[in-house]
């Protein structure tokens, strides 16, 4: 088929401007005894140029296939996420699942504890999370660890979770630092939240306007190549935008990794002059309906003691406190 022919079916409801928007696409197959095949899609349009149009459904990876066989298309409602109880989870088990959604650039396995390295980017993802048995003496484990961080030219800083983090491993740090609460919500409920879900735009790479809102970024290329990997690593990720007027930077962004029941929320960020609109809250509901489509049904996120704007907003959304974790350095011998 030709663009002509393309542009003349009443069918195709959709076009480039859609990427990033959940739709229903109906594609050419093949053809059986002369007769044509179609096969039906359903998910996210993450992207469409010459070479094609690119689906990424629910399951089972992205469906690719070239423009000429798009027979029919149309942008639909997000997912309708059903109501269902908060998933289990110990403050050891949900901080091992964040760990998996904020992975280190550069990772070791000490026993149960993992060794994280970022250049730098974010103590979390340069802090060794010391949960259970390093399976060596605490002494030979420590020294270990500063070694590890020593090479990188990196504090050796711990990430200690209450309840979680060993007593024994408490009395030998410094004091802390950073003290985070880490919330929980059941999913449905934040689905539904706000309106002006069909301004939000889902991919799953940061393009340069998601990253020049992104306030955590630094000029120095080692450390942007390790936040870059930083923030693309994870299970499943999805990064969120609201698009500024042509040329302008993104009104709001925002960040989700899906990782079996849990959707870990972060990188909620809105610009100043856009703020109270609701922009925050589109940005979660759209990445929650997301992960609910992926078979999440719990949400979490973390947020530092005193960030009074941001806990307001997850109060509202109904997010409660599951634990707290806060870094300590620790010191030479």
């Amino acid at each position: 088929m030709t663009r002509d022919q393309l542009e003349r079916r009443p069918e195709v409801r959709i076009d480039r401007s859609d990427v990033g928007l959940r739709v229903s696409v109906r594609r050419l197959s093949e053809f059986v005894d002369d007769r044509p095949v179609f096969r039906d899609v359903i998910g996210v349009l993450t992207s469409w140029d010459d070479h094609g149009l690119t689906v990424e459904p629910r399951a089972g990876g992205p469906v690719t296939f070239p423009e000429r066989l798009l027979v029919a298309g149309k942008t639909v409602p997000l997912f309708a996420v059903r109501r269902a109880p908060q998933p289990a989870a110990t403050p050891v088990e949900l901080q091992r699942t964040a760990g998996r959604g904020w992975p280190g650039a550069e990772q070791r396995a000490l026993g149960t504890w993992t060794l994280r390295a970022a250049a730098g980017f974010t103590q979390r993802a340069n802090s060794v999370q010391a949960l259970g048995d390093p399976g060596l003496p605490l002494p030979e484990a420590l020294a270990a660890v500063r070694d590890w961080y020593a090479a990188r030219g990196l504090p050796a800083l711990v990430e200690v979770v209450t309840p979680g983090t060993a007593d024994d491993l408490r009395e030998l740090l410094g004091p802390p630092r950073s003290p985070t609460q880490v919330r929980t919500a059941p999913l449905a409920a934040l689905a539904r939240v706000g309106s002006g879900h069909d301004r939000v735009r889902l991919a799953r790479t940061a393009d340069a306007d998601w990253m020049s809102l992104y306030g955590r970024l630094g000029g120095d290329p080692a450390v942007r190549e390790a936040a870059r990997q930083v923030l693309h690593g994870g299970p499943s990720v999805w990064f969120a935008t609201v698009p500024g007027a042509p040329g302008q930077p993104p009104l709001a962004i925002g960040r989700c990794v899906i990782d079996g029941p849990w959707a870990c929320f972060g990188a909620i960020e809105v610009q100043p002059y856009a703020r109270r609109a609701g922009l925050a809250t589109a940005v979660m509901a759209v990445l929650a309906a997301r992960a609910a489509e992926e078979g999440a049904s719990g949400a979490y996120l973390q947020v530092e003691d005193g960030n009074d704007a941001a806990l307001a907003l997850y109060d509202g959304l109904g997010f409660t406190t599951s634990h707290t974790y806060h870094y300590a350095l620790l010191p030479q011998e």
